[in-house]
């Protein structure tokens, strides 16, 4: 799991910490004061910063100062008592990862360190793109060249400029949330906050909390006021991932600050009013979930200024080598490897997978591949995947119909072509017209479905 830093006074609650942390699987170091805190942390590298706020000799905001200028990526996370809420918000505002206020829910800390942990490893993906790739400069290290994937891009670049709310769709693991943040960066609010909250990770019953904020005594245990995420990113741009899970009785609310750019605390009654960009994004059919009354209609519309689709991996294979090819790049140095490579095998196995889990499988494929590669080249038994022959599919588990028909569409289209090729030895201009196709689209079909042109198929590729 992730390697955490502690810094707590209180002896107690150094205890609980140790527990809970190591507990949940993750590797704790601790200091009982912010000077041998800031000592640990320039010794050893951490996933995760937790430290209180309040402590004697140096507090919270001095130790995160120490820390991201030693450290820049290093997530720090305050712990705060009541009465020092607004100095944990200027802490953010400094690069303070979040703040948890005491006393807190171990689930609630838990969600909060895993956020922490998949920033971090974001954060660090995108400036090594940056980086050493120096490619799609100001898109948050989006790689890839298929025309495709340079439709969305575009389409990025097109609307970043305005403050025009913007709907991601796509399979998980597409990298949604890198282009929100591109949006961001190419935007004219790249210099304020740009925070993340996933509405399919935190409870519906916290989640309005974690919006919107509440005041003191607005639930039990509410002993001091708490700013939401909207609060925090005034100024700069909010994403709401898995927007499709939001509860309803939520989406109403959410709609209000879409209309009006205002919204209350939980538990309060004063207006607060706010300058804030709202980019969402799905792997749900909202359309579909309209219709189960699942979700608002109205809410769709004023999300849906500017959708944007992204693509899945099966859908722009001229992008798995080159992201192949970083990803090894990135753990061969992560893991002191030295430079590794793909075999001719390698890659062709690569190509020819459906890659259910878009580029985020393709990340964990090749990190694991690097594990067990014990040469210069990565070869097919170092990738742990499994090709379909056309004999015997197996579709990927939760395929809709959609899938199911397009392979089926595809293996009939790919026998006919080839049975005319056949007739007319490989004669494509009198196989065009046989087909009643034009002379174009039967060499895009070729190229698809992996024929020779001679009436000879290869193997068909599943998409």
């Amino acid at each position: 799991m992730a390697s955490i830093l502690v810094v707590e006074d209180k002896d107690s609650m150094r205890k609980m910490l140790l527990q809970t942390l190591e507990a949940e699987g993750h590797s704790v170091e601790l200091a009982a004061e912010g000077k041998a805190g800031v000592e640990i942390a320039k010794r050893r590298d951490f996933d995760v910063v937790l430290t209180d706020f309040k402590m004697p000799g140096m507090n919270g905001i001095e130790i995160l100062s120490q820390i991201k200028s030693d450290s820049p990526e290093t997530p720090v996370i305050l712990m705060t008592a009541y009465g020092t809420i607004e100095n944990a918000v200027e802490a953010m505002r400094k690069g303070a990862f979040d703040f948890i206020q005491k006393p807190f829910d171990t689930d609630q800390l838990s969600v909060l360190i895993n956020r922490a942990v998949e920033n971090r490893r974001l954060m660090a993906e995108n400036n090594f793109l940056r980086e050493e790739l120096g490619y799609n400069q100001g898109l948050s290290g989006i790689i890839g060249s298929s025309p495709i994937l340079r439709e969305a891009i575009d389409l990025v670049r097109k609307v970043a400029p305005s403050d025009s709310t913007v709907l991601f769709t796509g399979e998980s693991g597409t990298g949604k949330e890198l282009f929100a943040r591109s949006i961001h960066d190419l935007s004219r609010r790249k210099n304020g906050p740009f925070v993340t909250i996933n509405c399919a990770a935190i409870p519906s019953a916290l989640l309005e909390n974690e919006l919107f904020g509440s005041e003191k005594g607005a639930y039990t245990g509410s002993v001091a006021r708490k700013m939401g995420k909207f609060e925090i990113a005034n100024g700069g741009t909010i994403f709401l991932d898995e927007v499709g899970d939001l509860d309803v009785a939520l989406q109403a609310k959410l709609l209000r600050v879409l209309q009006e750019k205002t919204f209350e605390r939980l538990g309060g009654n004063k207006t607060i009013s706010i300058d804030v960009r709202i980019i969402a994004a799905t792997n749900n059919d909202l359309k579909e979930s309209i219709i189960k009354r699942r979700f608002r209609e109205d809410l769709y519309y004023r999300l849906s200024v500017f959708p944007i689709n992204i693509p899945p991996l099966r859908e722009r294979r001229d992008d798995i080598i080159e992201l192949a090819e970083y990803f090894i790049s990135k753990y061969s140095r992560e893991m002191r490897k030295g430079k590794l490579s793909l075999s001719a095998d390698a890659k062709k196995m690569l190509m020819k997978y459906h890659w259910p889990g878009n580029v985020r499988e393709l990340e964990n494929t090749i990190e694991r591949a690097i594990i067990l590669c014990e040469s210069r080249k990565i070869k097919p038994e170092n990738l742990a995947i499994r090709l379909q022959s056309t004999d015997d599919i197996r579709l990927r588990e939760g395929a809709g119909l959609k899938e199911v028909v397009a392979y089926e569409v595809a293996k009939i289209e790919s026998k006919i072509i080839d049975r005319i090729l056949k007739q007319t030895r490989g004669n494509k201009r009198k196989a065009a017209e046989i087909l009643q196709i034009d002379y174009t689209t039967l060499f895009e079909k070729l190229k698809k479905y992996n024929l020779d042109g001679k009436g000879t198929p290869k193997t068909i590729e599943r998409e």
